[in-house]
């Protein structure tokens, strides 16, 4: 499987993942959800790691690498859920879903070559991303403050893209398994201190729970497939490609929730899949 596909199959679990979340948000705490659904993904990897036989040494400056790819995770995965939380998606969604442009541009700066078209595609991808989460947002509740909203979302952007820059480098020089799981180890590791000493609830009730454990394995499956992409060909693109998560979230609403989708949404999706099949030639 190469790199895009990678970030597509993480796409569809981080879609699905939002789309679980849409029920939860209102009635959950979010440090709830959070410490769920990393303590899930940490014990999912665990498992597949020793299962699969692929525990192994890693030289340090991947451990290193992993290591702060775990931190940016969770700063990325705390922007999100409180800029999410306080909204309005046609602010926030475009924001986060610009973190590809902070990848290829990364991966620019290290060498790797990026050509005028495929600047183009990347660039496709954002906008049709956003396109399609600004015309889904037709809430008509008074919103807070832009100023932090748009603070957590630019933090969640940047961190996002760090993480998959470090977690992909920490398994182009180890395997991919055990990289992610130290970045796994990692993330639950701070988010257990933030909640202990903000005091923060970490039970999400038995009602959420099952909803959280799914959303904990395809959290899991989705950042292993972005980092497994490290030592490919065209790594990047895992991370372009895994943007689409926040349309394929509201696709996944119109097909099993029922929302509406329009016109101008569908050529949205359009847009974003001619940037994705481009990078695929």
């Amino acid at each position: 499987m190469n790199a895009l596909a990678l970030g597509l199959v993480a796409a569809l679990c981080w879609g699905f993942h939002d789309v679980c979340a849409r029920f939860l948000s209102q009635k959950t705490a979010v440090s709830a959800c959070i410490f769920t659904v990393l303590l899930t993904g940490l014990v999912f990897h665990t498992g597949l790691t020793v299962a699969t036989g692929t525990l192994q040494t890693m030289p340090a400056p991947a451990i290193f690498r992993a290591l702060a790819a775990g931190f940016f995770f969770v700063v990325a995965t705390f922007g999100l859920y409180y800029a999410f939380q306080r909204g309005p998606v046609r602010l926030v969604a475009p924001l986060i879903a610009a973190y590809p442009i902070l990848s290829v541009s990364w991966a620019a700066f290290q060498g790797v070559p990026v050509s005028g078209l495929q600047w183009l595609a990347v660039i496709a991808i954002v906008v049709g991303v956003s396109a399609v989460a600004i015309l889904s947002d037709n809430s008509a509740e008074k919103d807070p403050p832009i100023g932090p909203t748009i603070l957590f979302a630019v933090i969640a952007a940047i961190a996002f893209a760090c993480t998959f820059a470090l977690g992909q480098s920490a398994a182009a020089l180890s395997h991919d398994m055990p990289s992610t799981l130290v970045t796994r180890l990692v993330s639950f590791a701070l988010v257990v201190g933030i909640v202990a000493i903000l005091k923060l609830p970490i039970w999400p009730g038995k009602q959420a729970l099952p909803w959280l454990l799914a959303m904990g394995i395809a959290d899991g499956i989705a950042l292993m497939c972005v980092l497994s992409a490290g030592a490919l060909p065209n790594a990047k693109y895992a991370a372009v490609s895994s943007s689409l998560f926040g349309m394929l979230t509201i696709v996944l609403a119109w097909m099993f929730l029922k929302e509406r989708m329009t016109l101008p949404q569908w050529a949205g999706c359009a847009v974003a899949f001619a940037g994705v099949g481009y990078l695929a030639l």
